[in-house]
């Protein structure tokens, strides 16, 4: 992938700010002047019209030309093949991805994308830029036909990360999962982003924005992902998978 431009968001909302307030600054540039087509697949617990409209009203200062709705097309593939923007909204990653597939729709966004569309994805939506879906947090109330991704970084991404373990919890924490995952893939990156940062990547350049530390786990081990620093390594890592 070529001159991507993206930004992946951890979530909508950071602490109790109103939904999508914590991002209008990081969104605003992309999008102003611009057709957004949003994808809404993630969202269950809401019709995609209904979606879209939220995401526009919580976006409506931006200044973006349009939102238009993936799933209002008659005709997807060439709604992508015109988008500017390809917004991917947060929700169940499973239910996004097998939406996708079933459409053939994955292929159609990865060109869109590398002929210079801007993709914006939080949550579900940043998962899906990932390799594949497998460190998403969420439950698999549907099954796609694999759990491959768009690709866009060549590493996995963990949105809503937290390492918080609540007194007489004795479920897995969230290290404890990644930790699994590391035990089968040990040489692919996990980018483990909280609410309120996001991941912006223009050009080969990468930096993690918001004020809070992420973390990367790999081979084994967890590292600091710093903000506000250049983490453009993982742009080009190749990684070793061993499933």
């Amino acid at each position: 992938m070529s001159a991507l431009n993206a930004l992946l968001l951890s979530s909508s909302r950071a602490g109790d700010s109103p939904y999508l307030a914590h991002t209008k600054a990081w969104i605003k540039p992309l999008i102003a002047g611009k057709r957004v087509l949003f994808v809404p697949y993630a969202g269950v617990g809401m019709a995609p019209g209904e979606y879209r409209d939220k995401v526009a009203s919580a976006l409506a200062d931006c200044g973006a030309e349009a939102f238009d709705c993936l799933s209002c097309s008659d005709n997807p593939q060439a709604a992508i093949a015109a988008a500017q923007v390809i917004m991917v909204g947060g929700g169940n990653t499973f239910c996004l991805l097998a939406a996708l597939q079933r459409q053939q729709l994955l292929n159609a966004m990865q060109h869109r994308l590398n002929q210079g569309a801007i993709y914006i994805g939080w949550s579900a939506g940043a998962n899906l830029a990932g390799l594949s879906i497998r460190t998403t947090n969420d439950m698999p109330i549907v099954e796609p036909e694999s759990f491959q991704a768009l690709a866009l970084l060549p590493v996995q991404l963990n949105p809503h990360y937290s390492d918080y373990q609540p007194e007489g919890f004795h479920g897995e924490t969230r290290d404890q999962r990644l930790a699994e995952f590391m035990r089968v893939a040990a040489n692919t990156p996990i980018l483990a982003i909280r609410e309120g940062t996001a991941l912006r990547i223009e050009q080969q350049q990468m930096r993690l924005l918001g004020e809070r530390d992420g973390a990367v786990f790999l081979n084994g081990e967890k590292h600091a992902l710093v903000a506000g620093e250049d983490c453009s390594e993982w742009l080009s890592y190749i990684a070793k998978r061993s499933v």
